[in-house]
């Protein structure tokens, strides 16, 4: 158990039962004396030392208690060759095994974290209190995602180029990446299609945050994990997230919810709708 006090990056690693590590850390009050047990899903090239900004005078009203891991191959977890959208929702479910949550705990997916987030909603709605998308991803490749919402949308004809060069071409995708961030280290992420000015501004102060460097992906390993986590987000999906049951019955108090800014330039804000209107 970890107190309010702990260190805020201070870090435990468990085994999992294929034998991988996860690495976790601990925030907020004491677990046991929790009314809020919420695990932080981080995104693409993240990490649990990418804070969630919750201050901690509020963590202690509210009696939040706050786990952030590493998901596989990020940080100091170990890899997952087999990464599925199965094995991160069963990562998950092992984590709070581990830290022997109650039956249900909330979870929040940032960005890329929010396909993990999905994979809950499938496969674990049974131990879920709740759900909060924070800026989700879009796959071009949901059936439920109308051709009039993305006919004239350019990111779509990307993605689809992306996803193939990853799939089938990986050593110049490896290339591309390296001359591409070497050119200027924040271009990947800063480009229009992803992040507004005030976005940049605010990310270059974000407490762990780092922009994608060539020097990094110089790393096999470190690319192997990129690759591995965009194939599973933006490939074909096993289910469609429109296609699921609602996860919480009716008059249930648990609820989804989805938070975008309005000049977010990678979430489609009809689809987004959608799911608002399918999950609440």
């Amino acid at each position: 158990m970890v107190s309010a006090e702990t260190k805020p990056n201070s870090s435990s690693r468990f085994k999992l039962i294929d034998g991988r590590k996860l690495a976790y850390k601990e925030r907020g009050v004491p677990k046991d004396k929790s009314n809020y047990r919420i695990i932080m899903v981080h995104g693409f090239d993240s990490s649990k030392e990418r804070d969630f900004l919750a201050p901690q005078e509020l963590m202690n009203t509210l009696r939040i208690y706050i786990v952030q891991f590493d998901r596989a191959g990020y940080g100091e977890s170990d890899p997952n060759p087999k990464r599925s959208l199965k094995s991160e929702a069963s990562d998950i479910e092992e984590l709070a095994n581990h830290l022997e949550l109650r039956s249900k705990f909330y979870i929040i997916g940032f960005s890329m974290g929010s396909y993990p987030t999905w994979s809950c909603i499938k496969h674990l709605s049974h131990r879920l209190a709740g759900v909060a998308f924070v800026v989700p991803i879009v796959n071009y490749q949901w059936p439920s995602l109308p051709e009039s919402v993305t006919k004239d949308d350019e990111r779509k004809k990307w993605y689809k180029r992306m996803t193939w060069v990853a799939k089938y071409a990986p050593r110049l995708l490896h290339w591309w990446m390296i001359r591409k961030t070497s050119s200027s280290p924040s271009t990947d992420n800063s480009r229009p299609t992803y992040f507004t000015d005030k976005d940049l501004e605010l990310l270059k102060k974000a407490p762990g945050f780092q922009f994608l460097t060539a020097d990094k992906l110089k790393s096999r390993s470190v690319f192997n994990n990129l690759r591995s986590d965009f194939l599973v987000a933006f490939s074909k999906w096993d289910f469609d997230p429109l296609e699921l049951s609602n996860p919480f019955p009716e008059n249930d108090k648990r609820h989804v919810h989805i938070w975008h800014g309005s000049e977010l330039n990678f979430v489609i804000e009809e689809k987004a709708d959608m799911v608002k209107e399918k999950y609440n």
